[in-house]
């Protein structure tokens, strides 16, 4: 027998499976990356997420003869809706087994939700903030999940969704570059350089990570404008702002983390980070002493570079701001003499300046995730 079970966030119990319920899933998949537990537990608590402040999220499980075999969120993300003039939920957390029973109820569930809210339209996988990875992965599968912020799921889960019904919304795709070919061609040297003789532009190095955190407020503020065309945007609070920067930043190698300034402001960034993913599969979700020594010493072993998060201000745009950005990461990868493999994660096809200039930089899509839509 088939029934869904609605989490309630004060039972630790049910927290536990919800959380729990990817590790036992996944546990013979050598390309998933568990998540640290530390972020997993948190996203189910309204104390400790941002997100709570404006918005509803509620969780399910699916369980058949008492034991679990799916999972799933519905989220009303009120900021959003009202920033774009729409009535839609999303879903997120989605995580089954081959199971198109399951995966129809647990469906269903959030049409329903979705429905008794007054809400007419279903998005995702799509979750509670810019740290939560966006969408099904369509393809790639037999690559390792490089970055827990870049969803990984196994290959049916297309046709689990597609089969409720669901159709496209937007396609994130993810570029794999060899540190090798990371050459940044004579055009984009030439205007980089050109932008930072003629205007107020220039980037900005971090000579500790002491010094990039007293850069934190700044950073965020540009995080919030910068995204303002994409089609994921909401206007976060402060409070969500400082959770995304301090998250990114106190795990990010200051050498990494790129900004460019004019006069004082920072009105553009690009970070990267040494991909640890093979410390975090070691780690399974558990953060000690131990699995943080691994993780420390894989930062510095790792051929592997992960860029997640670029953006400019839109008035800096069509500048020079992105060439500049590319120009300043390419010498410092070519610096490090570490990096074999270089990724660029999660671009926006709508994004469409970005996917031209990771073209131009010799990127080939290698990974796709897909977020879709249904209107009820």
């Amino acid at each position: 027998m088939l029934t869904i079970e609605k989490v309630d966030l004060s039972n630790k119990s049910q927290v536990k499976r919800f959380v729990q319920f990817p590790h036992r899933l996944y546990k013979d998949c050598p390309q998933w990356v568990p998540p640290l537990d530390v972020d997993a537990y948190a996203q189910l608590d309204p104390k400790k997420h941002p997100f709570y402040e404006h918005s509803d999220v509620e969780f399910f499980l699916a369980v058949r003869d008492g034991r679990d075999v799916g999972r799933i969120a519905a989220i009303e993300n009120r900021p959003f809706n009202e920033y774009h003039g729409t009535k839609e939920s999303d879903f997120y957390f989605f995580e089954c087994e081959n199971d198109p029973e399951a995966a129809a109820a647990l469906f269903n569930t959030v049409f329903e939700w979705t429905k008794n809210r007054g809400l007419n339209r279903v998005v995702g996988p799509k979750g509670m903030g810019p740290l939560d990875g966006y969408g099904i992965q369509i393809l790639g599968h037999e690559h390792r999940q490089t970055m827990t912020m870049l969803n990984y799921n196994f290959p049916y889960y297309q046709q689990l969704v597609e089969a409720q019904g669901f159709e496209k919304e937007v396609d994130f795709v993810s570029c794999y570059l060899p540190a090798d070919q990371f050459r940044i061609p004579e055009r984009v040297e030439r205007i980089a350089q050109r932008v930072m003789e003629r205007s107020h532009l220039q980037v900005k190095r971090f000579k500790s990570k002491k010094e990039m955190l007293q850069w934190a407020p700044r950073i965020g503020k540009a995080y919030n404008a910068s995204f303002v065309r994409n089609w994921e945007y909401y206007p976060l609070t402060q409070r969500e702002v400082d959770f995304v920067v301090n998250n990114i930043l106190m795990i990010a190698d200051h050498r990494l983390i790129k900004i460019i300034t004019h006069d004082e402001d920072v009105v553009g960034f690009l970070f990267a980070f040494p991909d640890v993913s093979a410390a975090l599969q070691r780690a399974r979700g558990r953060l000690h002493p131990l699995s943080l020594l691994d993780l420390l010493i894989d930062m510095r072993r790792t051929d592997t570079v992960s860029g997640n998060g670029i953006g400019i201000l839109p008035e800096f745009q069509g500048h020079g701001g992105n060439a500049l950005l590319y120009y300043e990461m390419g010498k410092t990868l070519l610096d490090f003499r570490q990096f074999v493999h270089v990724e660029m994660t999660q671009v926006a096809e709508t994004t469409r300046q970005m996917r031209a200039d990771l073209k131009n930089l010799n990127g080939v899509e290698y990974k796709n995730n897909r977020v879709y839509h249904k209107d009820l």
